[in-house]
């Protein structure tokens, strides 16, 4: 059954409190006067967030919004300390962002296996009565209380982790491509924004190399202002180090341009982000095995040509031109990660 995805989620989160200081004299036989013995208050609980390899996805947290540690133990006579309060460790998946939602404030970017993060931190227990006796209070009859802990509001993105992303207008193919060069299985028919979530497949290449390709869903005219799927989605290839740009055309549609499409999208991934415009591309042409699109190639080649951009004509359906491709892209994902 395949797992539906989740990519933000809101939550709130409380570190425990401090345990409060005990009031406590020593009563013993023969010990007249054994002054105070109230031991310290237990320290509460911090709320830690760590990536869990397992999750891909911020599902869980659609079910369970509140994060509470655990309180701090108050004091005991004897000088005996509280128990501390139990850390709240949250699972989140590789690729989380936590901001503060009240203030917008980033407050970590989880992006590599083993990172972790305290979120909120755990009030101090108060001190007992022993520390407040002196030469001049023999018989101090109070303690401090426990410092509250921490209260937040915080707003979960998920950006996933990939080394390629397929951008493109809806129905040229990207979750076809995806299906036919990886072990993904996106759903796939003939109407725009079949695609309502990210997709990610694991590509193999060569002898034992393999890269991770991320297809992103919903782009058109608009998308960084919110048209569409809008920038929902378009966040998700922040992090890839190459795109694959794929154009098409539909049978029969006069006015759709290829060369358009292409610019409206590469203005579109601009606007979002300007470091997007500065990572390597290549230039797709799907669905070859149509008169219709094949009349585009050579168009295509010399305006690939002209940008300095690697063309590749390729068939998601017939498997044509599709090595040429996946070898290139793992080329270029190798060399930089060498680099």
């Amino acid at each position: 059954m395949r797992y539906k995805f989740i990519d933000e989620a809101q939550i709130s989160i409380s570190s425990g409190k401090g345990g409060a200081g005990c009031v406590s004299f020593r009563r013993e036989k023969f010990i007249p006067r054994g002054g105070p013995d109230g031991g310290d208050g237990g320290r509460g609980g911090d709320v830690i967030a760590v990536v869990d390899p397992g999750l891909g996805t911020l599902l869980d947290f659609r079910y369970q919004r509140r994060h509470f540690a655990e309180n701090g133990r108050p004091g005991e006579g004897r000088q005996c300390t509280g128990r501390d309060g139990e850390t709240m460790v949250i699972r989140v998946p590789c690729g989380t962002v936590i901001y503060n939602d009240e203030t917008g404030e980033l407050l970590a970017d989880l992006a590599d296996h083993g990172d972790s993060v305290t979120l909120a931190g755990g009030g101090r227990g108060g001190k007992g009565n022993e520390h407040f006796k002196s030469s001049t209070q023999r018989t101090p009859s109070f303690a401090q209380p426990g410092e509250p802990g921490e209260e937040f509001e915080l707003r979960l993105e998920l950006k996933l982790l990939a080394d390629v992303g397929l951008v493109g207008m809806p129905s040229v193919g990207k979750s076809s491509l995806i299906a036919r060069i990886s072990a993904a299985k996106p759903k796939i028919a003939d109407y725009p924004f079949t695609t309502l979530s990210p997709n990610l497949g694991v590509v193999r290449f060569g002898v034992a190399e393999h890269y991770v390709v991320a297809d992103v869903p919903g782009l058109i005219p608009g998308a960084s202002e919110g048209a569409g799927l809008g920038d929902r989605f378009l966040r998700h290839i922040e992090r890839v180090s190459h795109i694959a740009h794929l154009v098409s055309c539909t049978a029969g549609d006069d006015e759709q341009s290829p060369i358009d499409d292409f610019i409206a999208i590469e203005r579109e991934l601009c606007a979002y982000d300007p470091r997007l415009a500065e990572l390597p591309r290549v230039l797709v042409l799907n669905k070859t095995d149509l008169p219709d699109v094949r009349q585009w190639q050579e168009r295509l080649e010399v305006f690939a040509a002209e940008r300095d951009l690697k063309f590749f004509p390729i068939s998601a359906a017939t498997g044509e031109g599709i090595t040429e491709l996946v070898n290139h892209l793992g080329e270029r994902v190798q060399k930089n990660l060498a680099n």
